[in-house]
C-alpha cells in the first residue's frame, strides 16, 4: 500500500505530499493520521526551516473520498461526527505548526483541500488551478475551516456564493483576490513554493514562530489582547540569541547566520 503522504527533504525545507493520486488525492483516514505526524516529525527537526505541503498528480487534493463519505451515512451520528473531528485535527495541526507551512496547488483544491489550502500560512497558485468549496453540490455542507478561512480573506458575499454554488475559482483570481500569494505557470506552483520555503528556512526561526501566532491570532484578538501578546513575544525575543545574532550581523554589515543557531542544538535563550 503507498505511503499516504511522502516526505523528502529539499535543502533545509521538508516537503509533504498528498500521495492518492488515482483518486486525485482524495482524503482518507490514513491521511488524517499521517499529515499531523508528519508536521510534528518536521517541527522537531532542527534542519528544518520550513514547510511545503502539495499533491502528486495532477490534483492538490480533491477532499473527501465520497465512497467513504457514503458509508459513514450507515453510522450513528456520534461516530460521523468522530471522523470529522479527524479531519479537523488535522487542520489544527498545519495551523499550530510552529514553523511555516506553505501550500502548492496544482489542479484541483475542492472541499476539505480548500480547507487545507486555506490553512496553510501561505499559498502558491497555479494559474489554471481550481479552488471550490464543492460540498453543495452533493447535498452537504462545508467542514474542515472552510467558511472560517474565507471570511477572512473574502467578502462575505463573495463567500456565500461560493458556497453556495461550488463553482470553482482558478488560481488566477485567487491571486487577484490576495487570496494567493504567488501566481505560478502551470506546472511550476511546487518550484515557486520551494523558492518561497527556503528564503523563510533561512530566516529566524523562533521569531517566525511568534510572528506566524501573532499574524494568526490577529483576526480574533481585540487590540488590547493583540498588544499584550506583541509585548510578550517582543520581550521574549530581545532576549533571544537570534535578535542577538540579527543586532550584531546589522552592525557588522553583514548576513545574518540564523542556520547556525539552529544548528546547535543547545544554544540557550539569552
Amino acid at each position: 500500500m503507498n505511503e499516504p503522504i511522502l516526505v523528502r527533504r529539499e535543502g533545509a525545507v521538508q516537503v509533504l505530499s498528498f500521495n492518492n493520486p488515482a483518486a486525485r488525492n482524495a482524503l482518507t483516514a490514513e491521511v488524517y493520521k499521517a499529515l499531523p505526524a508528519a508536521l510534528d516529525e518536521a517541527q522537531r527537526d532542527p534542519e528544518t526551516g520550513a514547510i511545503v505541503l502539495t499533491g502528486v498528480g495532477s490534483a492538490f487534493c480533491a477532499g473527501g473520498d465520497l465512497n467513504r463519505l457514503g458509508q459513514r451515512r450507515a453510522m450513528t451520528a456520534p461516530e460521523r461526527r468522530a471522523g470529522i473531528e479527524s479531519l479537523h485535527d488535522m487542520i489544527r495541526a498545519i495551523r499550530d505548526c510552529g514553523k511555516p507551512v506553505i501550500a502548492a496547488v496544482e489542479g484541483a483544491a475542492a472541499g476539505a483541500g480548500l480547507s487545507i489550502a486555506l490553512a496553510c500560512d501561505l499559498l502558491v497558485a497555479a494559474r489554471n488551478a481550481s479552488f471550490s468549496v464543492a460540498y453543495v453540490k452533493v447535498g452537504l455542507s462545508p467542514d474542515g475551516g472552510a467558511t472560517a478561512f474565507l471570511s477572512g480573506v473574502v467578502s462575505r458575499q463573495l463567500m456565500t456564493e461560493l458556497c453556495l454554488t461550488g463553482r470553482p475559482v482558478t488560481g488566477e483570481r485567487m491571486h487577484a483576490l490576495g487570496v494567493a500569494n504567488r501566481l505560478a505557470e502551470p506546472g511550476s506552483a511546487l518550484s515557486e513554493a520551494l523558492a518561497m520555503a527556503q528564503l523563510l528556512a533561512a530566516g529566524p526561526e523562533r521569531a517566525i514562530g511568534r510572528i506566524k501566532r501573532l499574524c494568526r491570532q490577529a483576526g480574533d484578538n481585540s487590540l488590547e489582547a493583540q498588544l499584550d501578546l506583541e509585548a510578550d513575544f517582543m520581550a521574549e525575543s530581545l532576549g533571544d540569541d537570534e535578535s542577538a545574532e540579527g543586532i550584531a550581523a546589522f552592525f557588522d554589515k553583514r548576513a545574518a547566520d540564523f542556520a547556525a543557531l539552529r544548528r546547535a542544538p543547545d544554544a540557550q535563550t539569552q
